[in-house]
Parts: structure tokens; C-alpha cells; sequence
């Protein structure tokens, strides 16, 4: 299996869940900010010839299939390693889960982090989402106040929460506003698996801006 990533991006989440289950994947790093008109890999293939739309995760599959969108990638890699046991196999915990995933694509990662990372983006979108910020991070915390995870133990949907979580500061977002979110991601990035994968993607990204400041 193959994940295409980049540095501190969403892909992140896969790598997590990668690490938590233990299993062997190929990391192919993409470079999706130097120039957003091309996406050559590193041996030189055209990353849109693999995915049109040049975005990470995508997972190559055994067989040679590609798989996009992180919540569908991650559900696929919490039932390729089932031992680990990263999303519920049936029953209404699993729609809780992929209720979870939406959430945090939709209401989080792209109505939310996304208007505030963009630094082309004018000052009325990072207003918007600023102030749509309330609503979205409040219903959060109500969920997270004397819960561990998101559902009954670790899944990909926590996998994907900490990586948006991980974008607070570079999107000026203060989490001491909201206290249990703010002590759910100080408590899971001391996990295991989130710590490795946080070490691995800030030695890429580190990797990545190196060889930008030397080009």
C-alpha cells in the first residue's frame, strides 16, 4: 500500500492511524506548495496523472486502485488493519463515527481552518469563518467535556481531529477558549502513535522547507 502525503497536511491523519495499527505502508511525499500547477514526485511522475486533483491522502492500494478523500481513506485503513480496531464494524457507532468524519471535513477543516491558513484569502472569509468559529468548536466542546475520545475509544476520526487541531496556532486560533478540546488534544498528542507521526511529519516538513530555501 502507498500513501501519497505532505507534510503537516490532512494526510497526517493516515499516518496516524497507520502508526496506531502497526502495518507497513509505503510514504510517497508530495510537494503541494511550491507551485500549485505541478505535482511532480520525487522519481519524477506526475502526481495530477495519479490524482486529477493533486491533493493528499491517496492511497494506492495492493491491487493498484487509488482511494481519495481523507474520510474515505481512513475508513478504508481502519478496515485493511481491523486488529487495531480504529472504527467500528457495524451498528450505530459506526455512523457515529462517520458522523465524526464529516464534521471535522466539513465544519472544521474546510469552513474553518482553510479560509483562516489561506494567506491570499481576504480578510472577510477569515471573518466569516471566525465567526461561524463559536458555533462549530462549541458543539465540540460539549461533545468532549469528560470524554476521552470522540466515540468509546481511539478511532481515525480522533486521527483526523488532532491533525486539524495541530493547525490552531498557524490559523491564530487560541484553544484555551474552549478547555476540553484544548485538554483532548495536549492529552492525545502524547500518544504513541500521534507522537511518532507528529515527529515524522515536522522532520518533512523541516526536509521540505530546506530544500525550498535552497532552490
Amino acid at each position: 500500500m502507498d500513501l501519497f502525503f505532505a507534510p503537516l497536511a490532512c494526510s497526517m491523519a493516515t499516518r496516524i492511524a497507520i502508526r496506531e495499527a502497526g502495518a507497513a505502508v509505503n510514504f510517497i511525499y508530495v510537494d503541494i506548495h511550491t507551485d500549485r500547477r505541478t505535482r511532480t514526485l520525487a522519481d519524477g511522475t506526475d502526481y495530477f496523472g495519479i490524482n486529477p486533483m493533486g491533493q493528499v491522502p491517496a492511497i494506492r492500494t495492493d491491487h493498484g486502485d487509488l482511494l481519495t478523500e481523507n474520510p474515505a481513506v481512513l475508513q478504508y485503513v481502519a478496515d485493511h488493519f481491523p486488529d487495531a480496531e480504529l472504527a467500528p464494524r457495524s451498528g450505530l457507532q459506526r455512523y457515529r463515527l462517520q458522523e465524526w468524519l464529516n464534521f471535522i471535513t466539513t465544519e472544521l477543516h474546510k469552513a474553518t481552518f482553510l479560509p483562516l491558513l489561506g494567506s491570499q484569502n481576504p480578510e472577510e472569509v477569515k471573518a466569516h469563518a471566525r465567526e461561524k468559529m463559536a458555533l462549530r468548536f462549541g458543539h465540540l466542546e460539549d461533545h468532549l467535556r469528560n470524554r476521552e475520545f470522540l466515540l468509546d475509544r481511539f478511532t481515525v476520526a480522533d486521527a483526523y481531529l488532532i491533525t486539524v487541531l495541530n493547525w490552531a496556532p498557524y490559523a491564530g486560533v487560541d484553544l484555551s477558549g474552549w478547555p476540553a478540546i484544548q485538554a483532548y488534544f495536549a492529552r492525545l498528542t502524547k500518544r504513541p502513535s500521534v507522537a511518532r507521526a507528529l515527529i515524522e511529519e515536522n522532520a518533512a516538513y523541516s526536509e521540505e522547507q530546506a530544500r525550498r530555501a535552497a532552490a
